[in-house]
């Protein structure tokens, strides 16, 4: 009624769009004014009385708390005490304490720089005050055991500050005529910065069968490493060793550590010095008091270690590494004491209700202060086990969980927590103390509970309803859990006895697809997800607010293959949307929109140089109407003909990448399947979903291949070749007689520049073959083959700027261009080929910003975020 019009509906539409657009910006994360505009809005638009919003899956609560951020009532729940806990420190504990000044002595005194304490900014002051006095107070215990290391003349001469010892596993060589204590290392390289380059030389003596090592630095290569996928490598005999052979030692409690190599702190670098035996006796000294000393699962997702004879948690943290965390752990509760008696000297009313009862004077105080600096040791454990690897490229420790895994790891990194640098206390924190003063909201309140999905959503009666649900055998989240675990409940089993009452995580009711935990059978796992997943979504149906649709994302890639039963033909499906996908539809739920979200980040190590998913899709949902229609099998291909390839070219318009396209197409095909009750087969059962996400994948590729009409005839070729041989070379008479049916000629597309025909045999020109100073104004033959694949080498060698130097040049060639990017990508995926499939991505994702460039020494105009 407010906008009757088209034109209207549009520019209303746009004004909305323009504060998203402002909102996702990075920049704009602490903007206040962006963020009061989105507030108005919500306000205006839900009459002064918005929703609140509930995630019963809150995991690291990035929901909830982004919910909250938009001044929304934020509720949150998990099975998970360490999802709870994270999401409790984003969400529950800072507007608790908003506003107030920091206790400690230095502030009191008025030694800090702060004057007005906006927000969390007091609490993140004590959190960095009293977790600096930790920091220092176990340096002065346990100082000792981390000495300094004398450097060499070359060096400076000078003791230095210790930034890692890097030791390498060993085990027995099996050869009876060795038996030497074989080093396995993955790499002897230690930096590969240029010109600084260092490795570690292995030096054998034959006559005793030992290795020692020696630093080297300068001209020269390092050896190579002594394992790899195939086994390990004895580097005295130079027998081959099987991984069987290695593990039956790991697990008879025969593999020690060797010191490989000592990080020290230079004066404008980072430094390396050989090991020495004055390192290796103090660190064998340490003796700890406290170790966690509960079991690994026997099997659990992307678990490695048990197969080395790591059973313990304890086996996953050297003597060293167990006193300091044991020691930092100790330190939270004495931390905790003295933040309480600081509270109290500033005036601060001691109620004696703990902050997990509600409190809020100092004694909650204390536990919130106590909660941080918990948190803090959790996430120096990252740093200080031993699944830490050194980075040759960075110099520096990178950090266990680069994945959601925990994976063998040859040779190790041991990080010094007393360096300033990864690992340290004072680093741990710093994120913490940096997010709570910039990121947290405080302006509405949020609510974090440990429960079963289904309790909480019972609890929370007409809420907005936004989650991110398990996905299905991916992630093993209660076992990754417990690493971290199982120091947060010894530093913190006092302030949240509930939260930690059990040994472990609980894994019983955890909604995860894990054959394992039901005696390996696959079948009962996956009913188990689906009916827990139904069961959440029937009562996200019942109790969720009637006026504001229910969101769901999924990041979960289909990359299963499945024999259709009708066609006899093989069709891409997957098990994870699957599941996922039945337990909304079966709870009565509609699919309505579909939004592409770039939510992954592309440093991830996940990501690097592969096509791992760039986005989350984010399925809308509404109850399906109790009058909701029957269809027939034909009347839902006809439907889907219908909608499915506009909703495509929407998709590729709005440049979702080609690596999401198949993830991104399901929600259209699924809105179609989801609006009846049921799609009948011929033979009269109802259609499995699927059978439907096969369809919805078929009609893909459909789509995709109708799109060649717009190719000329050498593209239509070169991309018929290309499904067939990649980039190798292929029979004369093979190529020419494709090309007969394309209507060109090999002779002609040699001219053109794509192909080279030579002893009988053809094949198309890699990127690094094709014409330097090629200018399609002069190319009597231009080809969208060409086209592409000049716009990629651009990307790739000289930048988004030199790409869109070319995209001005060819012109509306540009577009199509792209929509053949899209097809290459599904061809290379099919194929497995994931190096020339991560190009085709690159283009498409690059290509907003190529685009831009490209326009604007035109006319100053910029893209929008939904043009």
């Amino acid at each position: 009624d407010q906008f009757p019009t088209e034109e209207e509906q549009e520019r209303e539409r746009l004004r909305l769009f323009g504060i998203i657009e402002k909102m996702v910006k990075w920049e704009n994360t602490t903007n206040e004014n962006v963020l009061n505009e989105a507030r108005e809005e919500i306000l205006k638009s839900t009459g002064g009385n918005p929703p609140p919003v509930l995630d019963p899956f809150c995991g690291g609560g990035s929901i909830p708390l982004e919910a909250q951020r938009l001044g929304l009532e934020a509720h949150a729940s998990d099975l998970n005490p360490v999802a709870v806990l994270i999401t409790k420190a984003l969400i529950e504990i800072p507007p608790r304490f908003a506003g107030r000044p920091p206790i400690n002595p230095d502030s009191r005194r008025g030694l800090t720089q702060a004057k007005v304490w906006k927000g969390a900014a007091g609490l993140a002051e004590d959190v960095r005050y009293y977790g600096k006095w930790m920091r220092d107070e176990a340096e002065r215990r346990i100082g000792h055991l981390y000495p300094k290391v004398k450097l060499t003349k070359e060096q400076g001469g000078k003791e230095a500050t210790v930034i890692a010892w890097l030791w390498a596993r060993t085990v027995k060589c099996p050869n009876p005529a060795c038996s030497a204590m074989m080093p396995l290392v993955r790499s002897f390289a230690l930096s590969t910065k240029k010109g600084k380059e260092a490795w570690v030389e292995p030096v054998v003596n034959q006559q005793e069968k030992t290795v020692r090592f020696e630093v080297k630095t300068g001209k020269g290569k390092p050896p190579e490493g002594t394992v790899s996928r195939k086994g390990a490598r004895c580097v005295v005999c130079g027998q081959a060793v099987p991984f069987e052979h290695i593990r039956s030692e790991g697990r008879a409690g025969r593999m020690s550590a060797q010191l490989m190599a000592i990080v020290a702190e230079g004066e404008r670098s980072r430094v390396y010095v050989s090991p020495n035996e004055e390192h290796v006796e103090i660190a064998s000294k340490a003796r700890p008091w406290w170790k966690p000393d509960t079991d690994l699962p026997e099997q659990a997702l992307g678990f490695r270690v048990q197969l080395y004879g790591m059973t313990k948690h304890a086996d996953l943290f050297t003597p060293r590494q167990l006193v300091a965390l044991t020691t930092f752990s100790d330190l939270v509760g004495e931390a905790r004491e003295r933040v309480l008696q600081d509270a109290i000297d500033a005036g601060v009313l001691d109620d004696e209700v703990p902050l997990n009862e509600g409190g809020n004077g100092a004694t909650a105080y204390a536990d919130a202060v106590a909660t941080y600096l918990g948190l803090g040791i959790s996430k120096l454990t990252d740093y200080n086990c031993v699944i830490v690897t050194w980075s040759q490229s960075r110099d520096q420790a990178g950090h266990a969980f680069t994945k959601q895994a925990l994976p063998m790891v040859w040779d190790f990194t041991e990080v010094n927590p007393f360096a300033e640098a990864a690992g340290d206390l004072s680093v741990s924190l710093n994120g913490i103390t940096e997010a709570m003063m910039k990121g947290l909201p405080v302006t509405s309140t949020g609510n974090a509970r440990q429960l079963d999905s289904s309790a909480t959503i019972k609890n929370v009666s007409r809420a907005m309803i936004s989650t991110d649900p398990p996905y299905f055998d991916n992630i093993g989240y209660g076992d990754l859990s417990d690493f971290f675990y199982v120091w947060l409940r010894r530093s913190l089993n006092e302030i949240y006895p509930d939260l930690f009452s059990t040994l472990l995580v609980p894994k019983a009711q955890e909604l995860i697809a894990t054959p394992y935990r039901f005696g390996g059978d696959s079948s009962k796992a996956e009913e188990h997800f689906l009916t827990g997943l139904h069961k959440a979504f029937l009562l996200i149906r019942t109790n969720a607010h009637p006026d504001y649709p229910v969101t769901v994302y999924y990041a979960f890639k289909q990359s299963e293959e499945d024999d259709d039963e009708d066609s006899g033909s093989s069709a891409v499906a997957s098990t994870g949307w699957e599941t996922m996908l039945e337990g909304l539809i079966q709870s009565g739920f509609c699919i309505t929109g579909t939004w592409p979200m770039r939510t992954e980040r592309g440093a991830r190590s996940v990501s690097i140089g592969t096509n791992a998913l760039a986005s989350s899709i984010v399925l809308v949902c509404r109850p399906r109407p109790e009058s909701a229609p029957l269809a027939t099998r034909r009347e839902f291909l006809n439907a889907l003909k219908r909608e499915l390839p506009d909703a495509l070219r929407k998709l590729q318009h709005g440049n979702i990448a080609p690596v999401d396209l198949a993830q991104a197409a399901i929600g259209p095909g699924m809105a179609v399947f989801s609006r009846y009750a049921k799609v009948i087969e011929s033979d009269g059962s109802p259609m499995r979903v699927r059978t439907a996400l096969q369809l919805i994948n078929q009609m893909l590729d459909e789509v995709l291949a109708e799109q060649e009409s717009e190719y000329d005839a050498d593209t239509r070729w070169a991309l018929a070749w290309f499904e067939q041989f990649g980039m190798n070379e292929g029979a004369f008479g093979t190529a020419e007689t494709l090309s007969k049916a394309k209507n060109t000629a090999v002779s002609g597309m040699v001219e053109a520049g794509i192909v080279t025909s030579r002893g009988g045999k053809v094949r198309l020109l890699r990127r690094d073959e094709l014409m330097e100073d090629w200018d399609p104004a002069r190319d009597g033959r231009l080809t969208v083959w060409e086209v592409t694949q000049h716009l990629i080498r651009a990307l790739e060698t000289g930048g988004e700027q030199a790409a869109a130097q070319l995209l001005a040049k060819v012109g509306s060639a540009g577009e199509v261009a792209r929509d053949l990017a899209y097809r290459l990508y599904t061809t290379c995926e099919r194929k497995n080929w994931s190096q020339e499939a991560l190009a085709y991505n690159s283009l498409v994702v690059a290509w907003p910003e190529v685009q831009r460039l490209s326009a604007a020494p035109v006319a100053q105009q910029t893209g929008t975020l939904f043009e």
